[in-house]
């Protein structure tokens, strides 16, 4: 590893803060390297968007990127992003290395014991053929439910920030997880969107049996870290460690929050 490779940041990107579930988990993995985390929050949510559209604005996103920070390594934290733009991303940019974030459906299928799963996702999650390639590879035993929810990423962000969220509206979004079938119950649910591993303690608690809530944050950083080899006797690099809002605006609160994890707000 040279000494300009650990000048290169690792660049962590989201629509909005729900990828600070991953951030955590890959500063953990690795302590040597310098991050930029990146949300587009002038487009958030991503949920809503049709996608040729989305797929323009992450690729026009990350040509300025690219050009202005050189990372080593970008992290799209957003199922939605890399279901529909990965493999747009590693044709545009085929030097830059991409570690993509999909539904954990391969995972759950393999830990599922009534062999009932739902996957809690945005809109735009569910209807990517992306994530119904990935039922159809390796969750045919199963039976799958797609749950894309038009307000939990919104929930998310506010519930981050430290406002109140009614638990009535909760349990309503998360409800349609839940299946009884033939004697059996759904025993996983996959969160398929960054931001709702945040809210998972408030899953447990509203849900109305227990379930695993499948969180893939671990998963992603764990590859990004196999891409990124450990370098042992290095000091963590100065220069990064910040966060970029599309907006070039965010708020008193989500400056605090991005403190909270180490990052300052340009």
């Amino acid at each position: 590893m040279t000494a300009n490779n650990m000048s290169r940041p690792v660049l962590v990107f989201d629509s909005g803060i729900g990828g600070l579930t991953v951030l955590r988990e890959a500063r953990v993995l690795m302590p040597e390297r310098g991050f930029i985390y990146v949300a587009d929050d002038a487009g958030f949510p991503y949920g809503g968007w049709e996608e040729q559209a989305l797929t323009s604005r992450i690729l026009s996103l990350f040509e300025k990127l690219l050009s202005d920070y050189r990372p080593e390594i970008c992290i799209i934290a957003c199922n939605t992003a890399f279901t529909l733009a990965g493999a747009a991303l590693r044709e545009k940019f085929p030097e830059m290395t991409f570690v993509g974030t999909v539904p954990a459906i391969k995972p759950a299928a393999e830990r599922t014991r009534s062999g009932l799963v739902s996957v809690l996702a945005t809109p735009g999650t569910v209807k990517r053929a992306y994530t119904r390639d990935l039922i159809q590879s390796f969750a045919t035993q199963c039976h799958v439910r797609l749950v894309g929810s038009e307000n939990l990423a919104r929930m998310a962000e506010a519930y981050i920030r430290g406002e109140s969220l009614s638990d009535d509206d909760i349990r309503s979004e998360i409800a349609p997880c839940f299946v009884e079938m033939d004697g059996k119950k759904t025993d996983i649910v996959v969160l398929a969107c960054t931001h709702y591993p945040f809210m998972a303690n408030l899953f447990r608690r509203l849900a109305p049996w227990p379930v695993d809530w499948l969180d893939p944050a671990e998963a992603i950083a764990r590859q990004a870290r196999r891409k990124v080899p450990l370098v042992d006797g290095v000091d963590h690099p100065e220069d990064f460690d910040f966060a970029v809002f599309t907006s070039g605006n965010p708020d008193f609160a989500t400056r605090r929050l991005m403190q909270g994890f180490g990052l300052s707000t340009n």
